[in-house]
Formats: structure tokens, C-alpha cells, sequence
């Protein structure tokens, strides 16, 4: 039988993308029974969080490939290419096969329930049937938004995650750490492993309660791994040392930033703790080469310039993530420029006071998304500052933000607008 051909994938998510964000599960639980539950054919761990969670995720991917296992990989948002989302073994997914995949759910969920899936809704169902078709040993999978009602709770985590909860999506979670937390651990499954990195007491007894309802087998990671220290080594990486119940680790990687230590130690927990579901590939040797192994672009990722310079970009979109850049331009020490953009349901208020003071030049620019905050208004919240200049055009802003001749430039604010940085960067353009 000749294969199928190849559609492309980017005509049927510019129509889905129209339809926004739609919180809750009967449509994709629906279709996915049409499928055949394609989600309940491999195990999967479950990552919930607002910061790290995809850090962690890639970590944990990279010590799962490194143990021999065939590991699919599934995160959101993309920074260039959809295609980036889905992953078997590093590999991302080729557009014709999304492409078929898609096209095939959008029919399905069109005759089944006369209106297509939302744009996540589709794509996830998709990373579904494709770990399913291609025989994962295992996927990791990072949760979009929230946890109870996203599309990805859907499938059947044999161990869930929750990294750092933080501010963010506050219009669909909640307006506190406890309610934001309550729906990150809508991931939790009755009698079945959870680790969580909360420290704050107010999201860490919101999981606790959420936990005592649901019967998840918790231990917080954050009592249990020591990070006992982090060695920088300049703008190539850092070295980790960490110590579990069961034993100490030395760990180089290659992410930067001192806060990756949380998300490394969260997945060393997790790897210990698969191998104990029977995943006994998982050893000290593997970890290390995962740990060693992981990239994860777009997260104070160093970037060389011609002529000694450098490009860092980071998808620090909210507070929290502000404050982690801020933290590690500090230790850096050295003087940058900064390229802004912002959505504006961000708190680019709080996220500007933290990172203008740090810059010595700032260019305002207009992320890649049609919620994006005008960078004028933005402009007026830093008065009468020098060496502040207003570029509506991403493109313009960046030749601009480049031609000031500082030695490092600093790209944030918003994964759109770090995605068309990074490209522009690797065309050359």
C-alpha cells in the first residue's frame, strides 16, 4: 500500500490558530477515544509548572535517550518551527507527517463533533498518535497551560512533575499561588508517583490538599535533592553538584544560569524514580551523559557573534523569569544591551523594572503576535532615561539593537519575539 502523502501543517494551523485558547477536555477526550486512545499505548511523565518545566523536561528526555530508551519529547511554545514541539530522540517530527496527522483530526473532529480542535488541542492529539505509532518506550511531556484542563492531562502519566509556581496566565488559573497550583496539580493520578519543586508555603499546601484528594503518592524534591554547589564556567555552561536520598552527584551542563540547578535536580529525582517504575536503564552514568547531552534553545542561550560579540536570548515573558536573568546578569558582570518585547497581559511593568536598571542601552520593539504590547507605551514607563530608542519593526529593531556596538545583546521579553531573533540570526539576515 503506497505511503500516504505528505500535507503541509502550516495552512491547517493558521485556521486552527484562529480559534484561541478553549480550557477543558470533552472534545479532545472524545476524539482521542475515536483514535483508539492512542495516549494509553506508551507511559508518560506529566510536567506542570510555571518556570522550568520545560528545562526539565529536556533533561529528563536527554537522561531517557542516554539510558537507551526510545523517548518522545513534547513541549510548547515553539520558538522557529511547529515542528519543534515533537520529538523522538532529539529528532523532530517532518512537516509532511504533522501535516497528515493534523489533517486527519481536523476530518475526525469534524465529523465527530461538527467543529475542529483548537491549534494545542490538534497538535497534542497529534504528538499522541505519533509516540503511539512510532513505539516510545517512554514520552515526556510538558503540560501548555495550567494542568487540570489542558489537553495534554489526557494522557496517562506513570510519574507527574511539578516545577516552580509562579504569576502567570492569571486570567485562566487564578490570582494566587494556591489557585495556580491547585490547577498544576490537576495532573496528579490516584496511587502514582508526583514530585514536586515548591518552596513557598501557600502552592506547596495548595498541592498538598490537592494531593490528599487525589491519592498521588508526593515527595517534594525540593526536601529531599541538596544542591550543594554551582560552578560557572563563563557563557559555555556550569557544573552542578547535587546529592539525592541516594546519592551524590557531579554534573556538567551545558545550560546556564543558576536556576537550571532546580530543573536539573528535579530530573535527576525523577530519573531515580523511573527506575524504580522498572526503567532500570536509569543509572548514574546515563544521568550524567543526559545532563551533559541536554540543549534546550532559547533559555539564556549564548549565541556567537561575529567580531567577539555575543547574543543572548532568553524567553523570560513573566516576573519570575525576569528576575532569573536579572539574577544571572549579575553574576555575569559584564555591561549589555537589551532588545524588549512584551504581550501586553504580561506585568512588563514589573519585568522592565528588573531588567532596565541592568542595561545600558534598551531598544523597544513589537514581538510576533498580534496581543503585543506597543513598544511607545512601553518607552514612557522608563521617563526621560537616555539610551532608549522605540522600534515598532523586529527586524529594523534588532539591526538596530546590533549596531550599537555593544559587546553583548540581550533578546527577551517574549518567546515570539526570541524565536524571530534567533532566526534572523541563524539566515544571517
Amino acid at each position: 500500500m503506497p505511503a500516504a502523502p505528505d500535507v503541509d501543517p502550516l495552512p491547517i494551523l493558521a485556521r486552527l490558530d484562529g480559534l484561541g485558547i478553549k480550557l477543558g477536555l470533552e472534545r479532545a477526550r472524545s476524539l482521542l477515544a475515536a483514535l483508539g486512545d492512542p495516549q494509553r499505548r506508551f507511559p508518560a511523565v506529566l510536567i506542570a509548572g510555571t518556570n522550568g518545566k520545560g528545562s526539565t523536561s529536556a533533561f529528563l528526555a536527554a537522561m531517557a535517550q542516554s539510558s537507551g530508551y526510545r523517548t518522545g519529547l513534547y513541549t510548547s511554545p515553539h520558538l522557529e518551527v511547529v515542528e519543534e514541539r515533537l520529538r523522538i530522540d532529539g529528532r523532530m517530527i517532518a512537516p509532511g507527517r504533522l501535516g497528515r496527522l493534523l489533517a486527519d483530526l481536523v476530518s475526525l473532529a469534524e465529523r465527530e463533533t461538527g467543529s475542529p480542535p483548537t491549534y494545542f488541542e490538534a497538535v497534542t492529539l497529534a504528538a499522541f498518535q505519533w509516540f503511539a505509532e512510532e513505539k516510545v518506550d517512554l514520552a515526556v511531556v510538558e503540560v501548555g497551560l495550567g494542568g487540570r484542563l489542558d489537553a495534554t492531562n489526557l494522557c496517562d502519566p506513570i510519574l507527574s512533575l511539578i516545577t516552580p509556581i509562579g504569576l502567570d496566565h492569571q486570567e485562566y488559573l487564578g490570582n494566587t499561588l494556591a489557585q495556580i497550583a491547585r490547577e498544576k496539580a490537576g495532573i496528579l493520578r490516584p496511587d502514582r508517583p508526583a514530585l514536586v519543586w515548591i518552596e513557598e508555603p501557600e502552592p506547596a499546601e495548595s498541592v498538598r490538599q490537592a494531593t490528599a484528594e487525589t491519592g498521588a503518592r508526593l515527595r517534594f524534591a525540593s526536601d529531599e535533592v541538596r544542591i550543594e554547589s554551582i560552578e560557572p564556567h563563563g557563557w559555555t555552561g556550569q557544573r552542578v553538584r547535587l546529592a539525592t536520598p541516594l546519592r551524590a552527584y557531579d554534573l556538567g551542563v551545558a545550560l546556564l544560569g543558576a536556576h537550571q540547578a532546580i530543573n536539573l535536580g528535579l530530573a535527576v529525582r525523577a530519573a531515580e524514580t523511573l527506575a524504580d517504575l522498572g526503567f532500570d536503564r536509569f543509572n548514574p552514568t546515563s544521568i550524567r551523559a543526559g545532563a551533559a547531552a541536554c540543549r534546550w534553545p532559547g533559555r539564556l542561550e549564548s549565541i556567537d557573534l561575529p567580531g567577539n560579540r555575543r547574543l543572548l536570548l532568553d524567553a523570560a515573558h513573566n516576573p519570575d523569569g525576569a528576575r532569573v536573568l536579572a539574577d544571572f546578569l549579575d553574576r555575569m558582570g559584564e555591561p549589555v544591551d537589551l532588545l524588549f518585547g512584551v504581550l501586553a497581559d504580561k506585568d512588563y511593568t514589573e519585568m522592565l523594572s528588573l531588567l532596565a536598571p541592568r542595561a545600558r542601552r534598551i531598544v523597544l520593539t513589537t514581538p510576533a503576535s498580534s496581543r503585543a504590547k506597543n513598544p511607545a507605551e512601553l518607552a514612557e514607563l522608563l521617563g526621560d532615561r537616555e539610551g532608549v530608542f522605540v522600534e515598532p519593526e523586529l527586524g529594523k529593531a534588532l539591526d538596530l539593537a546590533l549596531g550599537l556596538g555593544g559587546q553583548t545583546l540581550v533578546a527577551c521579553g517574549s518567546i515570539f519575539l526570541i524565536g524571530e531573533v534567533r532566526r534572523a540570526v541563524r539566515e544571517g539576515s
